[in-house]
Formats: structure tokens, sequence, C-alpha cells
């Protein structure tokens, strides 16, 4: 019996001793198993806390070059233009900048960023964004993954008000304001809305990324703003005809320094334009704001020298003027290319924009007021070819580490961007001219002689700039 119970006893220690290792592990398994998981949930919730900061970061550098755009419309368009007119037309050509703003907000938001980025076919998107419908926090990650698609729908606007302001510089001082407006609501939708779907727009026929048929490099807007705001100009001023007295009576800038505080702030504001582009906060960013100021230096060193070596002078006027001719063809290309090219491509510009503006347009006589296509037309053309020659992957691998532009082995690409401006130059020459029939049968586009001898400013809007009376 006693043997019987001391044996009971040992086959309970041996039970108890061999199971401790065994439940040593089971509580280690399961202490690793906790920490394992807390290190999860630790790793999963700074991976989270830093998306939302790029995000934050994302979105508040886009708002910020958003603010940017629209600056470069109202004060610096309309201040660099303003100085550029008589006196008594200041009024009404800030006017035209102004009310832009505002017409095509409305424009935009009703239809206009619909037809642009909503999915339809090659070249004009659909109505699924109409009334911005669907357009809230949420990113499109086809466009911008990390900014809600409210303020990527924000900044794309400022462009379409900046591009039709850009066309008033080549019929001030003598277009009624009524057909103005009307000419700038029908050119919004039947030229600037299709050009820019085809180059930014999902499935548009010249988009690089999105299933464009003929891949074309367009960074910030070199064929969807300035080919056809610039081209379009020239077509108005052919139309329009010249103002009266041009070319005999002199008629200088009543202001230059109004056109150069203008010119400072539209420096500072293509910022905004060209490295805001690249629709995040990163490094992408920092190479398209480098090309943008190398370019505009080089453009306005470009333009002077070559007014130095023919006037034996450098004009203020001459160097704002080249500085704006280096941000247009710059604009294209800004975030393809390093800072060489681009002082390469600012250079080019100068030089080429000046002798359109001083030699072609005097050669052919054409009255563009303020040189809207001699800078914008001109230079956005050649920025837009010289980007198929300058852009480069290490810059921007667009096609998926393939080579890109000339210099980096892609030939190609200058077929391209040679195709994008043909359509670019296209649209805006057929559409521009049929709008401006149907403007001038409806009301009627030029002012009186008497309104244009009395100045717009008084014969438009019942005002004047400046009063000079003690």
């Amino acid at each position: 019996m006693q043997r019987n119970v001391s044996r009971l006893m040992l086959g309970l220690v041996l039970i108890c001793v061999l199971n401790v290792p065994a439940g040593f592990a089971q509580s280690a398994q399961a202490s690793t198993a906790a920490v394992s998981s807390d290190v999860q949930v630790r790793i999963t919730r700074l991976e989270q806390q830093a998306s939302d900061s790029r995000n934050a970061g994302d979105n508040a550098w886009m708002l910020t070059c958003a603010a940017l755009v629209l600056m470069m419309t109202g004060p610096g368009l309309a201040l660099f233009y303003g100085g550029l007119v008589r006196k008594k037309n200041v009024l009404a050509t800030m006017m035209q900048s102004f009310i832009l703003m505002a017409v095509v907000t409305v424009l935009w938001a009703v239809f206009g960023y619909s037809l642009v980025f909503h999915e339809g076919n090659r070249f004009i998107g659909s109505f699924g964004y109409l009334f911005l419908h669907g357009v809230g926090a949420a990113p499109d990650p086809d466009y911008a993954g990390t900014i809600p698609q409210q303020t990527f729908m924000v900044y794309q606007l400022m462009f379409a008000i900046i591009t039709p302001a850009l066309i008033t510089g080549a019929f001030a001082e003598r277009m009624k304001f009524k057909a103005m407006l009307l000419f700038m609501v029908l050119w919004t939708i039947v030229v600037y809305n299709p050009m820019a779907h085809m180059v930014w727009g999902k499935g548009g026929l010249l988009n690089a990324t999105l299933g464009g048929t003929i891949p074309t490099l367009d960074f910030a807007g070199g064929t969807v703003v300035h080919i056809t705001s610039g081209v379009s100009a020239l077509v108005c001023a052919l139309y329009l005809g010249k103002r009266l007295g041009f070319p005999k009576e002199p008629m200088p800038p009543h202001s230059v320094v109004l056109s150069v505080i203008g010119a400072c702030m539209l420096w500072v504001g293509w910022f905004g334009f060209n490295a805001g582009s690249a629709l995040t906060a990163g490094s992408l960013a920092t190479s398209a704001f480098v090309a943008t100021h190398f370019g505009a230096a080089a453009a306005a060193i470009g333009w002077s020298a070559t007014e130095w070596l023919a006037k034996g002078k450098a004009s203020v006027l001459g160097a704002i003027s080249g500085a704006v001719a280096g941000l247009v063809a710059i604009t294209p290309a800004a975030g393809f290319v390093g800072p060489m090219s681009a002082l390469a491509i600012g250079a080019i510009a100068g030089m080429f924009c000046y002798l359109m503006v001083m030699r072609v347009k005097s050669k052919f006589g054409y009255d563009d007021s303020l040189d809207a296509f001699g800078v914008h037309g001109a230079g956005g053309t050649l920025g837009a070819i010289l980007t198929g020659f300058f852009a480069v992957k290490a810059i921007n691998p667009i096609f998926k580490g393939a080579p890109v532009g000339l210099i980096d082995g892609h030939p190609g690409q200058v077929l391209n961007q040679l195709a994008g401006v043909a359509i670019a130059w296209t649209l805006a020459v057929v559409g521009t001219l049929v709008i401006l029939k149907v403007v001038d049968w409806a009301v009627g586009l030029r002012v009186t002689e008497d309104q244009e001898v009395q100045g717009l400013d008084l014969s438009q809007h019942g005002e004047e700039g400046y009063n000079l009376e003690v």
C-alpha cells in the first residue's frame, strides 16, 4: 500500500516536471505572438501617419500652387497687359483678365472640368462630372493619388482661366466688351476643353501616360495653354484688323512700371504653373521649379543681348518680354529636362521670340497689340518642339524607363511633338475663325471709330483709370 502511494506521488511529480517546458513554450509563443501583433499594429499606424502626412503636404503644396497660378492672371497678367496699352484703355484691358477669373470659373464648375477630365473619347471628355458631381475629398489615382480630386479640379481651373486671358493681348484697345465675353465663352468650350482633354485627359489622343495614341510631352501647358492662346491671338488680330493709326502713329505703353510689376508676378506665379504640375511636393516638383527659373533667366538675357546687338540698347520692356518668353518655352519641358537644358531652351526662346516680335511682325504688318502670338504662340511652339529634343528619363521616366527625348535616344518623340503642335495649331485656327464669325454676326466684334478714339475705359465701362484733377 505504502509502495503504491509512493509510486503514485512519483508519477505526479514526473508529469509536472515534464509539462513545465511545454507550458513555458506555450507561454513564450503566446507572448511572441502578442508582441508581433503589437509591432504590426504600430507599423501599420506609422505607415498610415506617414501617408497622411505626405497627403497633407502634397495637398498644401497644390493649394498654394493653385493660388500662385491664379495670381498670374490677376494681378500678374492684368498689370503686365494693362501697362502696355495707352492710358485710355488700361481699365478695359485689366477688366478682361479680371472678368475671366469669374466667367471661366462658372463654366468649369458646370461642365468644363467634366469635358476635360472625365473619360470620353480621344477628343473630348463626357458629362460624368457635370456640376462637379462626384468631385470631392477622395483622390483620383489616375491623375493625382495623394490629393483630393477637388484640389486637382481647382488647380486645373486656374489654367483654364489664364489661357483665354492671354488672347486678349492681341485685340487690345479695339474689341467690344460683350463681344469679348461671348468669344471667350465659346472659345473655352470649342478650343480649350478639347485640347486639354487630348493632352491631359484619360484616353486623350495626345496623352503620354493615360492611353494616348500619339504620346506628346506637355508637362504644364505648352500646347494646351500657349500654342492655343497664341495662335488664336494671331487669328483675332488678323480678323479684327489694325488699330486706328497703326503703325503710323506711335502707340507706346503708358506705364512700363506696371508691366514690370506684372512680369515679376508672372515669374513668381509660374512656379505654381510648372512645379505644381508635378502634382506632388517631391523631387520632380523641385526639378520643374529649377528648370522654370533657369529658362526665364536665360531668355531674359537672350532677348536683351539680341536687342542690344540690334539697337545698341537693352530695353526694360525687352527684358521682361524675354523673361515671359522663356517661361512660355520651358513650360512643356519643365518636368522633363535638367538645368542646363533649361538654360539652352530659355536662351533660344529669348532670341527667337525677339525676332518674331521685332522682325516678323514688322515684315507682315499685323497688329498683335501686345505680342500675344510673338511670345506665347511662337514661344509655345518652339518649347513644345525642343521638349522632344531635350527630355530625358533621368528627370522623368514617363515611358517606364524607356528613352524619352532625342538626346536620350528616342528621336521619334520629336515627331510626336510636331504632331501635337500641328493639332494644336489646326484646332486654334479653325475653332477661333469660326467663333469670330459667329460672334461678329451675333453682336459685332469691333467698337466704333469714335469709341476707339475715346478709349475703351469710357466707351465700354464709363470709367477712367486715372483721375489727374488736382
